[in-house]
């Protein structure tokens, strides 16, 4: 496995321990439709978050938040609406969140929860 693969799914363990900490159940991890794929579909009453976890491990890299560009968001807005139809979600409500995961010094991993981070579009 890449040591860039590994990391990205550390990152994703990470904010998936956060929110279910927060009391967010994790119905879906990587789920994937064709080549696009959404990091965590979570739920909480009745809502129902599809999740972008991006993490970086270095400034120098930038903001990881700023890796999920218009291009990145309308993927994952397309994996999200065929997750809703093959799972027959009804009167539930729907959002788009974003985790940065930041690894500073000596490992230490700073969490940035954007809820509704983005609206549908279209």
């Amino acid at each position: 496995m890449a040591r860039s693969h590994e990391f990205g799914r550390q990152c994703e363990s990470l904010a998936a321990q956060y929110l279910e900490r927060l009391g967010w159940r994790i119905l879906e991890r990587n789920y994937r439709a064709g080549h696009r794929e959404i990091d965590l579909i979570a739920q909480r009453g009745d809502c129902i978050a599809f999740v972008e976890v991006k993490g970086r491990q270095a400034r120098r890299q930038g903001d990881p938040l700023e890796a999920i560009n218009w291009r990145k968001r309308r993927e994952i807005e397309r994996v999200a609406r065929q997750w809703l139809a093959r799972s027959g979600e009804r009167n539930q409500t729907f959002r788009f969140d974003a985790i940065a995961v930041r690894i500073g010094p000596g490992g230490r991993a700073e969490l940035e929860h954007v809820p509704d981070a983005w609206r549908l579009s279209g």
